[in-house]
């Protein structure tokens, strides 16, 4: 797979969770994918997801920044967005906030394998 092809598998990625799509996130992600280093499978990611809109109504993930160098993708993605209660730790309680995660993605036979990821939670903090 060229550069530009991940890439426009990454932003279809992108766009099946803005959708909520639960059913073709294994287009995506492979089944034993691997999250910070937690062997979660597909099952657990698609839980998490879950579990993060339903704390996040509003969550919806903009892509700031993309690098595609296959068989990995590094992103920057930007949230704008209203948690419900408790949210990293901290007591958000429905307070807007604006923050960015910075995440790598390793791709294997076309799906996410392994995902790397970081919450600016200090973003967070700065603005409650």
């Amino acid at each position: 797979m060229t550069g530009p092809e991940l890439a426009d598998l990454y932003r279809a990625y992108i766009a099946c969770l803005n959708a909520q799509d639960w059913q073709r996130l294994g287009q995506y992600v492979g089944e034993g994918v691997v999250h910070n280093g937690r062997p979660i499978g597909l099952t657990g990611y698609r839980e998490m997801l879950v579990r993060d809109f339903s704390e996040i109504p509003d969550l919806s993930f903009h892509i700031h920044l993309l690098l595609s160098d296959p068989p990995m993708i590094g992103s920057r993605l930007v949230f704008d967005c209203m948690p419900k209660g408790k949210f990293l730790g901290l007591d958000v309680d429905g307070r807007r906030v604006r923050f960015t995660e910075n995440v790598f993605y390793q791709f294997r036979d076309g799906r996410i394998v392994e995902v790397w990821s970081v919450i600016d939670k200090a973003a967070i903090e700065a603005q409650l």
